[in-house]
């Protein structure tokens, strides 16, 4: 047994990568193994993976791949120096041995919407594989990439980041063929440092598509983008007004947006103004990949949001726009203004917190209060610790420090048109019970 043990440890990736193959899958959650999986003990400040590997095993996994001697348990368990960077470079070689086209793409907003309707529009002429969720950093990045098969024919993989050099480790992971960015907006401040830092460190993806000669996909009404992009060959974008590139036309957004190109008129069911470019962005990659844009037409009018992302749920006479995934103060901004223009006579905004601001969020909460305040917005709800101290004279806010407070101070909304936001920590989605 120690000889194998020994084998194992010395195992190249190539080697690992033919005992994958005859995997059902990759986990890292003992809790969702399943059957012929293979395990990757992956290890944190406050968990230790290794002392799962057994359990996988029991649980039906193949194999269980390890960091620390002291928890091997059969043959089956396979020591590696690292698992997480053993995880990645498999990935990687998987990734290579498939051939797949990949697009990438990231973001301060829309990442995960734009993700879901690129991956409509192609899977109606292409097996495409997709992010699933938002398991878009430097694990579900891997586990994307591993979930492809030789069936695949595009993949494409969400790239998340709150620091720089962060999408550059990632598409050095993934080496995207093709990538997006959505914008560029003010979310994990405290990582990047500034809006400037976040403008840098989802660039890496633009940095690495031309460093390598591959395609890059654009909003040429982003003058970010156009400044980026100036010289560079390799693009396919959408604008309204630049001749140069697929001409795209804004129609309306009351509540959903509608748009024209080439004389056809699609009608999405996404709510506000602010998805527009995140349907320019499938529109135009279909139309890149050859797809008809009545092919295209069809898979949009067909995509309904879930996952509290802009989803609209009605309450007897209420209408509810449930948008609490994740909030910043880019799309805390659109989201509000959004709210002023819908068709109602009675619109109430529920706010929670936007995490990872570092210094600006005093500020930050303070603007969008203001914001709120300033807008075509009946009643204002602020809940969480930041939004509580943002200094406010206006009968129509109201304010508590917790949920809790909210709830037990809670008044029933009824005909009303309803925005729930706040950043994925304060779990907003709470009020859903409440209403």
């Amino acid at each position: 047994m120690l000889g194998l043990f020994l084998y194992f440890y010395f195992m190249k990736i190539d080697d690992l990568h033919q005992l994958f193959l005859d995997c059902s899958a990759v986990s890292t959650d003992t809790r969702k193994v399943n059957d012929n999986n293979m395990f990757f003990a992956l290890s944190g400040e406050n968990f230790n993976g290794n002392k799962f590997a057994q359990d996988a095993l029991d649980k039906g996994a193949k194999y269980a791949i390890i960091d620390d001697p002291d928890f091997k348990a059969s043959d089956n368990t396979i020591l590696v120096e690292n698992s997480l960077k053993t995880l990645q470079e498999l990935a990687t070689y998987h990734r290579t041995y498939l051939g797949t086209k990949i697009i990438s793409l990231t973001g301060s907003n829309g990442k995960t919407t734009t993700k879901e309707l690129i991956n409509t529009v192609l899977s109606k002429k292409y097996n495409t594989t997709a992010t699933i969720g938002n398991l878009n950093n430097h694990i579900g990045v891997p586990l994307t990439l591993l979930s492809m098969t030789k069936d695949t024919e595009i993949g494409i993989v969400e790239m998340g980041a709150n620091h720089k050099k962060e999408i550059a480790f990632l598409c050095d992971i993934a080496k995207p063929d093709f990538g997006y960015i959505t914008n560029f907006g003010k979310a994990h401040l405290e990582g990047f440092g500034g809006i400037e830092g976040v403008i840098e460190g989802k660039s890496e993806l633009y940095h690495y598509l031309t460093q390598n000669d591959k395609h890059v996909f654009l909003n040429a009404d982003d003058s970010i983008q156009i400044e980026k992009l100036n010289t560079y060959v390799k693009k396919f974008g959408f604008s309204q007004t630049n001749p140069e590139y697929f001409k795209i036309e804004f129609l309306d957004a009351n509540p959903f947006v509608s748009y024209k190109s080439e004389a056809i008129t699609i009608q999405s069911n996404l709510i506000g103004a602010y998805n527009f470019t995140n349907l320019c962005a499938a529109t135009i990659i279909g139309k890149y990949f050859n797809i008809d844009l009545l092919d295209i037409k069809d898979a949009i009018e067909r995509y309904t949001p879930n996952n509290n992302r802009s989803q609209i749920i009605k309450r007897d006479n209420t209408t509810i726009i449930m948008d609490a995934y994740n909030a910043n103060p880019s799309s805390m901004e659109v989201a509000l203004q959004n709210l002023s223009k819908q068709d109602a006579e009675n619109k109430t905004a529920i706010l929670g917190d936007m995490f990872e601001l570092g210094t600006s969020a005093k500020s930050e909460h303070q603007n969008i209060a203001d914001l709120a305040t300033s807008l075509a917005i009946d009643t204002i709800i602020l809940v969480g610790e930041n939004f509580y101290k943002a200094e406010i004279k206006s009968p129509i806010v109201k304010q508590y420090k917790t949920f809790e407070s909210f709830k037990d101070n809670y008044t029933p909304i009824i005909d009303s048109y309803v925005l729930i936001k706040g950043s994925r920590g304060m779990a907003l989605e709470r009020v859903l019970e409440l209403i």
